[in-house]
């Protein structure tokens, strides 16, 4: 056989090989991360009935403030968060395991006892541990290694959200910006879909909003456009504000207990001081009202940052994407009625645009926009996905992103997301 052929041969075994590797180890992490997705979301909803219920609830911020610092000393995983999985998958190493019952308990306390914070950060870290548990398993190296981190994080995030294709797709543009991961493609895919089927058997349905169409014209493209530029400085807002508030906890409460109880007494107060619980917890409530009814407070957007920063940064656990999702639809919808545009469909464009800037991820955000909204409105949803994502500059919800192409021409940078 002459060496072209042995050599073609040899590449298309690789290939072959390399598929049903591949189809075995996202198939059997999908599996997993759909179960304990599956289990985490039901835990947090639970959660959140428990303290709608029983409001007396609020009045133990401080204690869980402290117990969510005792269990990230038990488990020694003081400062992990979510930007170890990014560096985990940038170096190719094992995520550690305490990680997923650490994030997994104290995300639910935070929603039992009412601090503000969402589900789907959580969810990456929580797949990126059974992912890199996954990976040491089959003995894969260091390049695999990666993979399988991405393959869990797109399956918990799946099973949580209910909206594979953006899984897939978020895990895989978030790491580095400028530079997709295609061999990942596949594997988070299968990873991704196995979870969302997976939770489909724990009766999980997937998240989803009716919006009515918007008609395609010049005249909305402009308004639009301008609506995405405010959700652009909305985004990189929502960065500083997160990481300021973290810094200055920081700088002025070394204490790690102290300062998570001086957060719970935060919040309880300001909870007490507007007189709403729409704030607390991950405020799907407000979401969905902003986005089928057309109605949020005007300045409903800047409490919820607020709120969230105060939690997340002075020591509770949980997600910044879903908080993200509340700013974001809630400034939509007061700017809808402002710019002239349905309310609801401001609302949708902001949850999208918004989370599009503070996470660096305009595909994701576009197929998310279809996962949740449908496809009518695609182009107006693509256009303020592309402002959102330049105009937000170099900011992001997770510093160890890497922004490895410049936003404004082809150029290598190389630089951490501020």
């Amino acid at each position: 056989m002459p060496d072209n052929a042995k050599k073609e041969v040899k590449t298309a075994y690789h290939i072959v090989t390399a598929f049903f590797k591949w189809l075995v180890i996202a198939g059997f992490t999908g599996a997993i991360g759909g179960a304990v997705g599956s289990a985490f979301n039901i835990s947090v909803e639970k959660a959140t009935q428990l303290r709608e219920i029983h409001p007396w609830l609020l009045f133990l911020l401080p204690v869980g403030g402290l117990l969510i610092a005792a269990i990230y000393h038990i488990t020694k995983m003081e400062n992990q968060s979510t930007n170890t999985i990014i560096d985990s998958v940038h170096l190719g190493e094992k995520v550690p395991v305490m990680l997923v019952p650490a994030i997994f308990l104290s995300t639910v306390v935070t929603h039992i006892v009412g601090g503000s914070a969402g589900r789907e950060g959580a969810a990456l870290q929580i797949g990126g541990g059974i992912g890199g548990s996954v990976g040491y398993l089959f003995q894969l190296d260091e390049k695999d290694m990666r993979l399988a981190t991405l393959c869990g994080m797109s399956a918990v995030f799946s099973a949580l959200f209910g909206t594979p294709l953006t899984a897939a797709i978020f895990a895989l543009e978030v790491i580095s910006v400028g530079v997709f991961y295609y061999s990942g493609l596949l594997p988070c895919i299968v990873s991704a879909v196995t979870a969302y089927g997976v939770s489909l058997l724990f009766h999980i349905a997937p998240t989803h909003f009716s919006i009515g169409r918007f008609a395609l014209t010049a005249d909305g493209l402009w308004r639009v456009a301008v609506m995405a530029a405010v959700f652009a400085i909305m985004s990189a807002v929502f960065c500083v504000v997160m990481h300021g508030t973290d810094h200055i906890a920081e700088k002025f409460i070394k204490n790690r207990y102290a300062r998570a109880a001086a957060g719970g007494v935060i919040v309880l107060g300001l909870t007490y001081f507007l007189g709403t619980t729409d704030y607390n917890g991950a405020g799907i409530g407000p979401i969905t009202a902003a986005i089928e009814g057309g109605a949020a407070q005007p300045d409903a957007f800047l409490w919820k940052l607020l709120f969230t920063a105060i939690s997340l940064g002075f020591g509770f656990k949980g997600g910044e994407v879903v908080p993200t999702f509340f700013v974001g639809a809630t400034l939509g919808c007061a700017l809808g009625h402002i710019m002239g545009v349905p309310a609801g469909f401001g609302a949708a464009l902001g949850l999208v645009a918004v989370f599009c800037g503070a996470v660096n991820c305009p595909i994701a955000s576009i197929v998310l926009s279809i996962e949740l909204f449908g496809s009518s409105n695609l182009i107006y949803f693509a256009v303020a996905c592309g402002i959102a994502y330049m105009l937000s500059g170099y900011f992001g919800i997770y510093r160890s992103q890497k922004i490895l192409y410049s936003k404004t021409r082809p150029e290598f940078i190389n630089i951490q997301a501020k």
